[in-house]
């Protein structure tokens, strides 16, 4: 996804109004109003054993009361939910007998909840009788008139959440009944028959609903009857309010809920099945259309709301089995329409009607032609066609809604009138932003988002209709993501720029943006005409010209960086055009007019020229020479359709946007690859690619969960080779704990390795039913309730040469039972989805699994995808590093550099590699020839060693072969007649054992023969790569036939899918590392990275590793993140639908007191051995008393945390105590590589890092740490030590995500030094059992003076004992004179050593302590840092904290 980007200036207004929506840690443990009550009430000090009493009148006069009289605020309820009201007071307390005021606070702060993304459905899970009464309540007043709307909208919110959360099993209960087919009593009865007749599916359901009603008892009726009315009414109440006189904000507010609520059913196939009817018979969108609500101006977001739900509502797609129609099955489903339509037509309206039957498809299709048509009929007579053609022509009358002609009009245009599929909608759709598309109005909504209203965007669930409608949702949210990214970009520089008019018509920018630069409008250089058949040019070619003069070095080189197919953007800006409109006296201007912005195109470099014309292919080799210019000439490639579009306006009088275009704007590489991972999905909308059919029902999140694993797909492999997998025969045993382990049929004993498993036969399943799309209620994943039984073989592995470089790289980690049970699914067919806990080692399952595949199956090719460049690299210098041909190793992207291998795995390296392998090789045969007496030149090519290969050395081991299989040759002859003794003279001496035996002789000869014959295998493979010229082509040739593991990030993988897939790419295996962090579309793109042969792919295997309680992908703006949950990973969807996950049980990381402070998140994860027996585990950290402490940080110089520019947050005395606690383990020895300092907050990174710049870089004593870095960046790395600053000192903050504190106390080994406020972060519920832990040892920092590093202490001895010269630390300042005092002494002391006088008062003065009146003070966002920086979720959204 685009990488997100700290925008350094933000709305003034929206940033107080985010500051006063956000309860602060006084809110929360001062004497406001609900403190004191939760104080009294449920956060009472002693513990409570008894069940908690909830007092009416506190429910009633202290919290409900105060609620409503201000109206619900929004912080109030924050505060409440902050206070754990509703985990130890509310839910405790609640029982069938609560009042109605109990039921909505749970509702109410249930809400918050959910809208904060915290842990909601799970607080219920242990009382289900008890949830069932609250959610039925619920529904109840969802109907009650005499309850206020809004606090019926909050209501329904309620229900909102809990149609989004289907994967806990009691809501997924409750919800379903509403849904059911049950809702069809409320059809008209027309209706009902027709589509049970229409329908077997259906029709089955409905008789057995029926039955089950029939057989209940009175109870249990009229529970089914509210039920299956519930939604009937709810939408006949939206109805009426549509329609209503008075259309108050709250009115609206409930329906833009409700048209919500409508979608959301519609947009998953089991809430879809038979609600889509429903709503088809009560004709909600011809009575959305028409209704005075929607034709309001001011419901914009009500009339988008509809045009998505219009999309749900005809997607085609069969209701009942789920599959969707493609573009031809459409239009025959439609066309069957409307032949019904003309059936009925002539026979009942003969006279009228003859034009409309007799009609072609086509023509009756436009709906301004099936109006004129239809006019012929008088008002009763089109009642009465609407009515033979089975639709509703009347509402109940406490509805008040007459359907009158112009209504029946509607739905009967609607019903019948073409509509595009959603395939040419999307190809219609342009990748590439202009000023309308960059401020709509729909995606500026999403710029204030903070969870009150709804937004017109699809959202992310857990099921999909069909793949086509999952990829249409990818596609409309990453455009509108990437697009909102662009605008605050262009914005930004804009912002930078100032630009200013002194007379109109007249800019001049007298800022600076190292993004943008002031141009003179563009020249068209060539329109190319349209393609046969199109109307829009094929090509528009523009000329623009850069002067980069006053630009320094580095920032030309970032625009002298700009390579073809780089998307720029040229803006129009007209200063003056501000001031004009708002001295005209207008209204509302919009942001686009008051940054004087008219209009911005997009366009794509294609070449960069020097001031002559010459073409620059090299710009660092060019500018960094002698006659460099300073004007560049950029060639464009503009969009034709937008310049199509532009030249019509022209024609009709309107202003060449082409003329006022005087900006241009770029982007960073890394977050400019919109436009490629656009294309590729829409790619993916418009093709046929399927998905493996054994993984489609388990993608789409329908069947059995379990469906696509390896024990219930066909094709399981019966016998595997786990050649170096298991180290010894009880490592066997002792890893598969739940399996029988038998000896094949030709051993009695234990045997070494390598092992091969043969699973034994069981009888098939029978299957009694046909394959279902429908989840069933409460399925669970299957399980195999036998104990596997497997049988064990070996075999003795072939002489691969006599050579030490031909021994095979063996595996030597002893993987625990669940890593080989990981590996076990992960080389058999099917999905694998793997749960890596911290320092489990998933990396090495991974590797281990990928290494299975390559010798298991030599004709298969494995996809191998990571989240970052830096995690594939780890990945791939593990897989360098094991029994793995490197000729058969492919990394593609731009991280390879940074890979830490001899040898170079790139497309173009890799070329040169078999180039430089050839040349090797072929001295080698030149060597063979030599020693077998063979005369010419057989070294010359790869060609000419092929054919030496033939003509001599086949032919003299064909001989030798005679020999061997002579039954009278001894040990002696054999050896005599080895053809190559010359050759292997060079060997390790003796070749052959001097008393082998006959066996022992041909295993030796063998294995010289396997040494000979890689290397004509070997030049046999580079032979293509002599004979193809082009460098493409070569590169090309090993992608498509050469690599056998191919690697690549994810954001490669989708800006390449088209190219790879057209070149004929085709893989068997894919790979996923890190795929928690990857979003849904990045993890389906490299599933579909081929094309189809046969119409089946020919994916076998989908490995997923991840850890689903860490970070999540990094999504830029809370709207996306949050309501559309663009955020969602397939990884984690996969663990919501109950898909069988194999979660690693044992780190090997930590010390086992740091790995408890996280392991409250992960069931059973204990610890290797070898963290609690080797030394460096056991040994204290020299200089602490402590291996993990939380320091409370007071407020420093009068101030906690400070923001001195939006979101930038920073804390001086957090950062201060950082680098005091550095310089202090610096001075004891510690190597500065071993610790990383990270910070919560891109502000506080920026601060310590200049904390850091004044008090060590230019001091040898303590140079610099490993890395100063945000928690977030540095997930998926590790280091000994950690120094981590948590920022905040008025709320909690994006921590409250326990995801991140997951991350921040996961990364150190063997020591965390966490630096906070304890009130702000001991009271948060969902940090509890954390700083439960942490906060049992002092909250100062405790030393234990007198030591260096490495300290013999042990560790464990002195837990809760004084320990020799410990020392209590009051404080920043105490901590810095101390350390001050240190560094004075080793200062003296290393120049006592080296015979040098005593330093001066200057060089005495950058060692000063810290003090009061410290010069070091806050830092802002520099423009090179804002402008270019990542910022995660961590650089701190503030609308998404709690």
């Amino acid at each position: 996804m685009p990488t997100a980007k700290r925008l350094k200036k933000s709305d003034a207004k929206s940033k107080s109004r985010d500051i006063e929506l956000r309860p602060t840690i006084a809110d929360l443990e001062g004497e406001s109003e609900f403190a004191q009550l939760a104080r009294q009430h449920w956060l009472k000090t002693t513990k409570r054993t008894t069940r908690i009493k909830v007092k009416n009148d506190v429910i009633k006069r202290d919290i409900w009361d105060v609620l409503e009289k201000n109206g619900f605020p929004y912080k109030s309820l924050l505060v409440l939910e902050g206070l754990q009201t509703l985990e130890s007071y509310l839910w405790p307390g609640y029982s069938e007998d609560s009042s109605n005021f109990h039921v909505l606070l749970i509702a109410l702060i249930t809400n918050v909840k959910a809208r904060e993304k915290l842990e909601t459905w799970s607080i219920f899970e242990d009382r289900p009788a008890e949830f069932e009464s609250f959610f039925t309540r619920v529904l109840s007043m969802c109907l009650d008139h005499t309850i206020s709307l809004t606090v019926r909208t909050n209501l329904l919110c309620c229900i909102i959440y809990a149609f989004q959360s289907l994967d806990w099993s009691s809501v997924r209960n409750k919800c379903a009944s509403l849904v059911s087919i049950g809702i069809w009593h409320n059809l008209t009865e027309s209706k009902r028959e027709s589509k049970l007749a229409q329908n077997a599916s259906p029709k089955k359901a409905w008789r057995a609903a029926g039955k089950r009603y029939d057989s209940a008892d009175d109870s249990t009726k009229a529970r089914l009857r509210f039920e299956r009315a519930w939604l009937y009414t709810m939408t006949l109440d939206f109805l009426k309010l549509l329609y209503g006189e008075k259309r108050k904000a709250e009115e609206v507010l409930y329906c833009e809920r409700f048209v919500e609520f409508i979608s959301d059913l519609l947009s998953q196939s089991p809430t879809r099945r038979y609600t889509n009817t429903l709503f088809q018979d009560l004709h909600i969108l011809p009575a959305l259309r028409l209704s005075p609500m929607f034709n309001d101006e001011d419901n914009g977001l009500l009339r988008d709301q509809y045009a998505l739900l219009s999309h749900y509502f005809y997607f085609t797609i069969d209701d009942y089995t789920g599959v969707q129609h493609g573009r031809t099955e459409a239009y025959d489903l439609h066309c069957a329409e409307l032949a019904k339509l003309q059936r009925v037509a002539l026979r009942h309206f003969k006279d009228k009607l003859t034009v409309l039957a007799l009609s072609n498809y086509g023509s009756i299709g436009k709906r301004d032609e099936l109006e004129n048509l239809l006019e012929a009929l008088t008002d009763e007579e089109i009642k009465k066609l609407a009515a033979l053609l089975d639709f509703r022509t009347e509402y109940p009358e406490s509805v008040g809604i007459p359907i009158d002609r112009p209504f029946i009009n509607e739905v009967l245009l609607s019903t019948y009138e073409k509509r595009p599929t959603f395939q040419e909608v999307v190809r219609d759709t342009s990748v590439l932003p202009t000023e309308a598309t960059l401020f709509d109005q729909g995606l500026l909504r999403t710029d204030n988002y903070d969870g009150s209203t709804p937004l017109a965007l699809p959202k992310l669930k857990l099921q999909h209709l069909s793949v086509g409608d999952f990829l249409w949702r990818a596609l409309v949210l990453y455009r509108c993501e990437s697009f909102y990214g662009i605008r605050k970009d262009i914005s930004d520089a804009l912002r930078r720029l100032k630009p200013e008019s002194k007379r109109p018509g007249e800019t001049t920018f007298t800022g600076f943006s190292r993004m943008a630069l002031p141009i003179s409008r563009p020249s068209i250089l060539e329109v190319v005409p349209a393609l046969v058949g199109d109307d829009k040019p094929s090509a528009v070619n523009a000329e623009i010209s850069l002067d980069v003069r006053r630009l320094t070095d580095h920032i030309r080189r970032e625009w002298d960086s700009l390579r073809p197919d780089d998307v720029v953007f040229l803006v129009a800006v007209d200063a003056s055009l501000p001031k004009s409109i708002s001295n005209g006296g207008a209204q509302t201007i919009s942001e686009a007019e008051k940054l004087g912005l008219i209009s911005v195109r997009s366009a794509e470099i294609s070449q960069i020229m020097d001031d002559k014309g010459k073409s620059i292919r090299d710009p660092a080799t060019y500018f960094g020479g002698q006659n460099r210019s300073s004007t560049r000439k950029v060639q464009l490639k503009l969009d034709p359709k937008t310049y199509k579009e532009d030249m019509d306006r022209v024609s009709i009088g309107k202003p060449d946007v082409y003329e006022r275009i005087n900006l241009i704007v770029r982007r960073s590489g890394r977050e400019n690859n919109f436009k490629p991972v656009l294309e590729s999905i829409r790619s993916l909308c418009l093709s046929e690619v399927p998905l493996a059919s054994w993984l489609y029902e388990t993608f789409l999140g329908y069947g059995d969960p379990a469906g696509a694993t390896y024990k219930h797909l066909a094709n399981r492999i019966a016998k595997l080779d786990f050649r170096d997998t298991f180290l010894d025969w009880q490592h066997l045993v002792t890893g598969l704990p739940d399996k029988t382990i038998e000896p094949g049929d030709d051993v009695t004993e234990s045997f070494g390795p390598p092992y091969m498993l043969e699973s034994v036969d069981r009888p098939p399943e029978q299957k009694t039913a046909k394959r279902s799309k429908k989840r069933r209620r409460d399925a669970e994943p299957s399980l195999n309730a036998e104990v596997e039984t497997y049988k064990v073989s070996t075999y003795k592995p072939p002489n691969t040469g006599p050579y030490p470089i031909d021994a095979p790289k063996l595996n030597g980690v002893r993987f625990t039972p669940a890593q080989i049970d990981a590996i076990i699914s992960g080389t058999q067919p099917g999905l694998t989805v793997i749960v890596g806990p911290p320092g489990t080692g998933k990396t090495d399952v991974a590797t281990q699994i990928i290494n299975n595949i390559y010798h298991n199956f030599p004709e298969q090719r494995t996809l191998l995808i990571a989240h970052s460049n830096q995690a594939l690299n780890q990945l791939f210098a593990k897989i360098v590093a094991l029994d793995i041909d490197e000729r058969h190793l492919l990394r593609l992207g731009h991280g390879e550099e940074d890979l830490d291998t001899d040898g170079s795995f790139s497309k173009h390296g890799r070329v040169e590699s078999f180039f430089e392998i050839r040349d090797r090789y072929l001295k080698e045969v030149n060597r063979l020839a030599t020693s077998i007496g063979a005369p010419g030149a057989h070294g010359n090519s790869a060609e000419t060693a092929g054919y030496f290969n033939s003509v001599y050395i086949q032919p003299a081991w064909a001989k030798f072969q005679e020999v061997i299989k002579a039954e009278d040759s001894t040990p002696t002859a054999i050896v005599e007649a080895f053809p190559f003794h010359s050759y292997f003279s060079d060997a390790p001496q003796p070749l052959f054992p001097p008393e082998g035996d006959r066996d022992a002789v041909v295993d030796v000869a063998n294995g010289c023969y396997h040494h000979v014959s890689k290397i004509f295998s070997e030049l046999e493979d580079v032979l293509p790569f002599e004979i193809l010229r082009r460098d493409r082509d070569k590169a090309n040739y090993l992608l498509i036939n050469e690599a056998r593991i191919i690697a690549m990030t994810a954001t490669h993988a989708a800006m390449h899918r088209t190219e790879i897939a057209n070149l004929g790419f085709h893989y068997d295996n894919v790979v996923m590392e890190e795929a928690a962090q990857i979003t849904e579309v990045e993890s389906f793109i490299p599933l579909a990275m081929q094309k189809p042969e046969g119409g089946q792919m020919a994916l076998q295997r989908v490995v997923l590793c991840g850890d689903h309680y860490q970070n999540s992908p990094v999504i830029q703006s809370l709207a996306f993140r949050h309501y559309a949950n663009l955020e969602q990973s397939l990884f984690f969807r996969f663990i919501r639908l109950r898909v069988p996950v194999i979660t690693l049980d044992q780190q090997g990381r930590a010390r086992p007191s740091i790995a408890a402070l996280y392991q409250w998140r992960y069931p059973n994860l204990g610890n290797l051995p070898h963290v609690e027996s080797m030394k460096e585990f056991q040994t204290a950290n020299a200089g602490f008393k402590y291996d993990y402490q939380f320091i409370n940080v007071p407020d420093y110089k009068g101030r906690g945390e400070v923001e001195p520019t939006p979101h930038f947050i920073q804390n001086l005395g957090e950062a201060e105590f950082a680098v005091a606690i550095y310089q202090y383990m610096r001075l004891l020895g510690y190597p500065a590589s071993k610790i990383s300092i990270l910070a919560t907050y891109a502000g506080q990174r920026a601060l310590i890092k200049d904390v850091l710049s004044h008090r060590c870089a230019r001091n040898a004593i303590f140079g610099l740490p490993k890395i100063v870095t945000t928690v977030d960046k540095y997930q998926g790395e590790q280091n000994d030590y950690i120094i981590l600053s948590l920022t905040r000192t008025s709320r909690v903050g994006y921590l409250r995500d326990i995801r991140r504190l997951t991350v921040a106390l996961s990364r150190a080994r063997l020591g965390l030094y966490i630096l906070g406020r304890r009130e702000v972060f001991e009271a948060c519920y969902e940090l509890r059992p954390a700083f439960e832990l942490l906060l049992q040892r002092p909250d100062k920092l405790t030393l234990a003076t007198g030591e260096m590093w490495p300290s013999e202490r042990i560790q464990a001895e002195e837990d809760g004992t004084a320990v020799p010269g410990e020392a209590t630390m009051e404080g920043v300042e105490h901590l810095g004179q101390f350390v001050y005092e240190m560094t004075t002494t080793k200062i003296k002391q290393l120049r006592a050593e080296r015979g040098l006088p005593e330093p001066t008062d200057s060089a005495n003065e950058e060692l000063k302590p810290i003090a009061e009146d410290d010069e070091v003070g806050y830092v802002e966002a520099s423009d090179e840092e804002s402008e270019g920086d990542v910022v995660l979720p961590s650089d701190g959204v503030e609308a998404g904290e709690a």
